[in-house]
C-alpha cells in the first residue's frame, strides 16, 4: 500500500521517515518528494508498504502526530 506523508517539516530526511514507518512494519520505498531547482523538501513524502494491515495501523499510529513540531498528515496515496 503507498501512503502519502503530508506536512513534514523541511528539515526531515527520507531516514526518519522510513525509520518512523519501519516501526510500524516493512518499508519497501520511501521517497521525499524534493524540489527540483533548491533540492529542499516539499514538505511531503511517499512511502510504500507491502502489507495491508501494516499500513494501517501505521496510518492509525501516525496520523495527526507531531514530528519536528508539525502535525503530519498521513493517508493512502491516490
Amino acid at each position: 500500500m503507498k501512503l502519502l506523508v503530508r506536512n513534514l517539516s523541511r528539515s526531515t530526511s527520507e531516514q526518519e521517515i522510513r525509520i518512523l514507518f519501519s516501526a510500524h512494519g516493512s518499508v519497501n520505498e520511501c521517497t521525499l518528494v524534493l524540489d527540483q531547482l533548491t533540492g529542499k523538501s516539499k514538505g511531503f513524502a511517499f512511502v510504500e508498504m507491502p502489507n495491508d494491515n501494516e499500513a494501517k495501523a501505521a496510518i492509525a499510529a501516525l496520523h495527526e502526530v507531531r514530528i519536528a513540531k508539525n502535525r503530519i498528515r498521513v493517508k493512502v496515496a491516490q
